[in-house]
């Protein structure tokens, strides 16, 4: 198909994204926060009020609701696209210099919780399509477009849910995207990278619980639930699990060898680190498994010794490592102390090749003449999860041209959330492009 650009494709995208942050959505994991209704109804209106005729739905309550528009394509024969973002986010804590929840744009940057995790992505999906409605414009083949609850507490009111009891949603699709890839860094004046997810570890949520004696304070006891809690806990936090090679880190590390024109060993994180500075928190993590303490509970009265003692523990796994992860983990674990999986999820790994990933490197070329695209392996999970149950081939792209200083990596789930506004406008292009020739 011949492609002519929206020349005013970027016009709004800041401003929607905005509108998305000023809406309240945070998820605190336990079904107590505000949900996603109210921001649901705010997609659905910025849908309809171009003409669109969405639906709102509800998934396990009527706090979690979600948007979802199929957009008819030129040619019916082709298997659709998914194009899917989340609604939710998680909490604003700490001292922020703008409100987290008022969507402010200063110094060339909207300001708030979700500002890149993710209303930017939800924003930029939202320009694109009500471009496409004003100017008459078809995509080449139909795209599914799906905003979602519950992404930050594993999807079980939201991705997952669709999977099992909205089945219709995903007819004939073979493909999605969603977050977190697309993003750039800057090698020299003459190459950005462009990180495209092309895979991401699976989720252990683990809570862990220690048994041992009731008593007082004062009396000897020898099965004490919260020192026998806290050995477990300092042994995990201070573990080390082996590196391990996945096709995406060899690809990735080949990729950023070619870059630098470097020799780095694939097993050699440090020399991988030390040329992708902040850009390595998103990339160090995602060469060994991890299992990280992150919640403590114990006791009720100073001078009682109680029965039991929790802690959370959040693991993440690399694709086709999880059973030597669970071997691994479970010799950690105390005698008197047992695992309670939470939430599990799968991990992903695709093929960084196809149509897709061509198409991907040609849209952003199109905007940056210096774009290179290059895979890797996401340390965190998105709803890809669910959706590969369906056989989707997932990947994560929001593009964003990012200004080498900004130390991306920082800002999701941070204080002082930001997104640069030539980054969502230059998003906004390169998603229009590559969504209508996909």
């Amino acid at each position: 198909m011949t492609y002519t650009p929206i020349t005013d494709i970027d016009s709004e995208v800041t401003s929607l994204v905005s509108q998305l942050i000023q809406v309240d959505s945070t998820n605190f994991g336990d079904d107590t926060g505000p949900g996603e209704a109210e921001v649901a109804e705010c997609v659905e209106a910025m849908l309809r009020e171009v003409g669109y005729e969405p639906e709102r739905f509800e998934t396990s309550s009527s706090k979690r609701q979600g948007v979802f528009l199929r957009i008819p394509g030129e040619d019916p024969t082709l298997p659709a696209l998914l194009a899917h973002g989340h609604l939710d986010v998680v909490p604003a804590v700490g001292k922020w210099s703008h409100n987290p929840f008022g969507g402010e744009i200063h110094d060339g940057m909207v300001w708030g919780r979700g500002a890149v995790d993710m209303k930017d992505g939800d924003g930029i999906l939202l320009s694109v399509v009500r471009a496409w409605k004003r100017h008459g414009i078809k995509p080449r083949r139909d795209i599914a477009l799906l905003f979602l609850p519950d992404e930050e507490a594993g999807g079980r009111h939201g991705a997952h849910w669709l999977v099992d009891n909205r089945p219709e949603f995903f007819e004939g699709v073979s493909e999605a995207v969603g977050e977190v890839g697309g993003f750039s860094f800057q090698v020299n004046k003459d190459l950005n990278l462009y990180f495209i997810q092309t895979a991401e570890k699976g989720i252990r949520w683990m809570q862990l619980i220690a048994e041992g004696k009731a008593g007082h304070g004062a009396m000897h006891n020898d099965t004490n639930a919260v020192t026998e809690l806290a050995e477990t806990v300092s042994r995990i936090g201070k573990h080390r699990f082996e590196r391990r090679l996945t096709k995406t880190n060899i690809a990735l590390v080949k990729a950023i060898s070619e870059a630098f024109n470097l020799d780095i060993d694939p097993s050699d994180v440090e020399s991988l680190v030390k040329v992708l500075g902040p850009t390595a928190r998103t990339i160090g993590a995602s060469f060994a498994n991890t299992a990280k303490p992150t919640m403590l509970e114990a006791g009720y009265k100073v001078n009682v010794v109680p029965g039991e003692a929790t802690a959370m523990i959040d693991a993440r796994v690399l694709p086709g490592f999880e059973d030597e992860f669970d071997l691994e983990f479970n010799k950690l674990l105390g005698e008197n102390v047992r695992r309670n999986d939470v939430i599990s999820d799968i991990a992903l790994e695709t093929e960084f090749e196809g149509a897709m990933v061509d198409l991907m490197a040609a849209s952003l070329s199109a905007e940056d003449p210096n774009a290179r695209t290059v895979p890797y392996l996401l340390s965190g999970g998105t709803d890809a999860k669910a959706f590969a149950r369906l056989g989707i081939r997932c990947f994560g792209f929001i593009p964003l041209q990012l200004p080498p200083e900004l130390d991306f990596a920082a800002l999701f789930h941070g204080v002082d959330e930001r997104v640069p506004v030539a980054s969502l406008e230059f998003g906004a292009r390169v998603m229009e492009r590559f969504l209508r020739q996909a």
